[in-house]
Formats: C-alpha cells, structure tokens, sequence
C-alpha cells in the first residue's frame, strides 16, 4: 500500500492530467450518443418495421470487440480523440436506442387513446405524454451508457487520444501494478461519480416529481445541459482548428506500445527540441505495428521508431530474410515507393526475437537452443504475446524450421506473458533481444542456432513530406545513429521495466550522458 501511495504523490499531476481527458472523452461520447440514440428510438417507436433492422445494428456493433473496432476505424479516422469517440458512441448506441424504443412502446394504449381525445396532435402527444412517461427508462439507458463509456474510453490510449488507459496500459507492459491501479482506480470512482450525477438530474427531471419544483429545476437543468454541451462543443471545435492551425508549426512523434519504442520516441523528440526550432508534440504508447504504421502513413504523427524485420515480413508481406543489409535495403526502397516514408540510418541495436525459459526449466530439460526446446516442446506450453503466434517471423515459421508442437499455446499481452511464466502458468515465452524483463525475471534466452529471426535494426520512419518541409531534422534525429548497442538498450528497458524510470527521464539522461544534447 506504501508503494502505491508512493506512487500517487510522484505522478499526482500525470494522473491528474489524465483523468481531465478521460473524462471530457466520455463526456463527449455520451452527449453525441444521445443526440443520434434518442432519436433513433423515438423514429422506430412510430416506424415499427425499421425497428429490427436499427436495434439488429445497434446489436452487432455490440457483440464486436472493441480493439477490432478501432482497428478497423484507424485506416478511416487516424489515430487520436476521434477513432476512440466514435468507437465509445457506437458501443453506447445500444442500451439509449432500445431503452428509448421499450419506454414509448411500452405506455399503456388507454393514455394514448385519451391524449387523441382530448385533440393533442402526434407530435404533442409525443412531447406532452409518451416522452414524460418513458422519461425514467431512457434514463436508464443513458445511465448504463454513461457508466460503460468511462470504461470504455480506457482503449484510448491504444489509440493515441490520452485518458486513464494510458497507465493501465502502460503498467500492463512494465508489470507494474502501482501503475495500473492509478488508472483502474480513478476509472472507477469516476464511473461512479458519473452514474451519481446522471442519477440525480434524472430525479431532478422525474414526471413524479412535484410540479413546482420540477418546473423550476427543470428549467434550470435545461439551462444548464444546454450550456455544458455548448461549452464541450466550442472546447472540441477551438480544440479542433488550434491543432490544424499549429499542425505545420510542430513535429509529431508517435511510438508504439512498449518501453523501448516510447525510450525511442522520448530520444527523438528531446534531439529535435534541442537541435532545431520545431515544436514537439509527443503521441507515444500507441497500439502496435498496425496502429503506429497506420499513423505516419496517414499522416497523423510525422515519424516513430520502426523495426527493418518488421517493416519487410509485416508491413510488406515478405519472407524472413537473415541478411541484414540486403533487408534494411529493400525496406528503405519499397518504403519510399510505396507509401512515401523515408527510413533514416539505423540507431544501432538489433531487436531481434528470442525464446526464453524459466532457469529452472532449463536446467529441467538442458536446454541452450532452440533446437533442444524443439525436442521437448510437447511437454512445455508457450504463452507468448498476441501478435506472436499469427507472424511469418513468429510462431508460424518456426515452428516449420524448427518442427516445434507445444502441449498448448496461451497468448497474453505485452508484460503480463513475464508474469505467467515466473507465476509456472507457462513454460516458453518469445521475447525481445533488448527486454529489460529478460534481465529482471532472469530467464535463460534460447540460441536460435538456425538462424531462422530476421534482423529487426530499429529505425527512424519518417514521412517525406515532413523533410522537405523541415529538411534539418534529417541532421538532428541521425545524430542518434549507432548509438545504442544491444546491451545499452537493454540496461534503457531495465530502467524503465524494472527500476520503474520513466521513458522521457531515461531517454534524456542517456542523450546527456552520450553529450548529443547542445
């Protein structure tokens, strides 16, 4: 418990920050969910035959996970506030739609007949009678969408767009669970707070409320709802034309969702804040390949930190190739043709992959190669990461090389793969030549005696268009150019896996202590 205070008070205002854009996202979802979900349910209460269809919809959208959402979204959208919005305002569809459709449909046929009666028109029998009537069940809904946005909106930080997730996802990676505790926790006190507030301006709001009284605070609500979202949407559109208005002024640096690629990121930045007159604007910690790849490509951040075993097997779809020359060539060519990216000189290490093992697992089964593990791998189950068993560079090609076949293959994300193996849930994780976790859970890395993993020499990816427009970054982010060594980057991910530094401290103490700050 003193650890994780420890931790609150050093990153008080990190988290802070985060929970004010946590919550103007989910705020904004919801209030965009409700301007198209009631609606949507008033149309299909007096058009019955659209109500299937629309609800169908409104089902599927639901039942679809919401990374493959997002993925789907960021070759449309981009990466930022915007995918994660439009991802939380289809989730929240549901519940508003169809609790909106079950409160007006629901009303007793009586009421409706005695409104007609009395000469009020559709559309006032609808203001005056069904809406007041289904008030508390459209309240309902919205609530469970309010309640389900907070914890939705924590996928943000996949995406770029900031919020609470960024610590989860962040302490998911590092294993720490200080860290992920100081998103989950203030997600939930904020889901919370939300379902209390909706709570007490649907009472507020209530038909059975007195008269008097509903009438004053429900002027005032309105007053007040009207204001608020007036407020949101300036906040967004001044948000919105600042960052057009600034986007030629600033450099954005994106990386992906892991400690060495957010060290990278911190390293570039820091070298083109202190060797040109650029603004810097920092997306890091994004999803993996396809959302950081999707992002330069598409213009949304200017550069990042890729890898060339990456770039030539999962970007262009190609063989492993062992040759590290001939790869770096054929992706820095095809790059520059294909989607205009340049890919600049290599910063040093090689980021291969790598099978590792418990010492204990080792010994067990003397194990030093790759080839040893295939021996036994019947007997062994490998919880690698996500992406891992699916990759031609992965589990698919060598298990062919290698003829491996293991009892079971459990995959997991990022960090918490270390903390299955340690925890026996697994007996073979892959890993990266450069993990800090390697070091810190002491694990034996197997010799890949094959040779079968390609290079993966990180890079600096950057979009054409950027250097002509500001050709002196070509100059700062090379400055960084053979560098970094395999066991210096290792020592970097250490400090940040284990020691628990943060990326941007050990990016910019190693820059000083290399003497490549001015």
């Amino acid at each position: 418990m003193g650890g994780f205070w420890n931790y609150l008070t050093a990153n008080y205002q990190q988290i802070f920050d985060l929970l004010g854009e946590h919550l103007y996202l989910s705020i904004v979802s919801v209030l965009i969910a409700i301007i198209i979900g009631v609606p949507l349910g008033i149309l299909i209460s007096n058009e019955p035959k659209l109500s299937k269809p629309i609800i169908g919809t409104t089902n599927v959208i639901q039942a679809v996970p919401s990374l493959a959402l997002l993925g789907f979204l960021i070759p449309f959208i981009g990466i930022g506030s915007a995918p994660a919005i439009v991802m939380v305002v289809l989730y929240s569809l549901l519940p508003i739609v169809k609790n909106t459709y079950t409160g007006l449909t629901n009303i007793d046929g009586d009421i409706l007949e005695a409104a007609k009666g009395i000469g009020l028109t559709k559309s006032q029998t609808m203001r005056k009678v069904q809406l007041p009537l289904a008030f508390p069940m459209i309240m309902a809904g919205i609530r469970i969408s309010a309640v389900t946005a907070v914890g939705l909106m924590t996928i943000a930080a996949f995406v770029g767009a900031g919020g609470l997730g960024y610590l989860v996802f962040s302490g998911v990676q590092t294993v720490d669970n200080h860290m992920i505790l100081a998103g989950a926790i203030p997600a939930c006190i904020l889901a919370l707070l939300i379902d209390f507030a909706v709570g007490k301006l649907e009472t507020s709001l209530s038909y059975t409320s007195k008269q008097k009284t509903a009438s004053k605070s429900g002027k005032k609500t309105k007053r007040w709802m009207i204001a608020l979202a007036s407020l949101i949407i300036v906040i967004a559109g001044g948000f919105k034309v600042y960052s057009i208005a600034s986007a030629e002024d600033k450099v954005i640096i994106g990386s992906k969702n892991f400690s060495e690629s957010m060290i990278l990121g911190n390293m570039l930045a820091d070298l083109i804040e202190n060797k040109t007159d650029l603004q810097v604007e920092r997306k890091l910690n994004l999803g993996g390949t396809q959302v950081a790849f999707s992002a330069v490509n598409s213009g949304d951040i200017d550069l990042y930190v890729e890898y060339t075993g990456t770039g030539l097997v999962n970007i262009l779809k190609q063989p492993p190739e062992s040759d590290p020359d001939k790869v770096y060539t054929y992706v820095q060519k095809e790059f520059k043709q294909k989607y205009g990216l340049e890919m600049l000189k290599p910063i040093g290490f090689n980021n291969t992959y790598a099978l590792a093992v418990r010492q204990d697992t080792a010994k067990e089964y003397g194990l030093e190669t790759i080839s040893d593990l295939a021996k036994v791998s019947g007997n062994l189950i490998m919880g690698p990461t996500i992406e891992f068993p699916n990759r031609e560079d992965g589990l698919i090609g060598l298990s062919k090389t290698y003829n491996l076949e293991f009892k079971d293959v459990k995959a997991v994300d990022g960090g918490l793969r270390y903390t299955a193996l340690d925890n026996h849930k697994s007996d073979v994780i892959d890993a990266f030549s450069t993990d800090g976790l390697l070091e810190a859970f002491h694990l034996k890395v197997l010799k890949d005696d094959q040779n079968f993993f390609p290079p993966y020499y990180a890079v600096p990816l950057i979009k054409v268009e950027t250097l002509k427009e500001h050709p002196e970054l070509k100059k700062a982010i090379n400055s960084l150019a053979g560098k970094l060594t395999d066991e210096k980057m290792r020592q970097l991910n250490y400090k940040v896996d284990s020691l628990k530094q943060s990326p941007a401290k050990v990016a910019k103490d190693f820059l000083e202590k290399e003497g490549l700050l001015d």
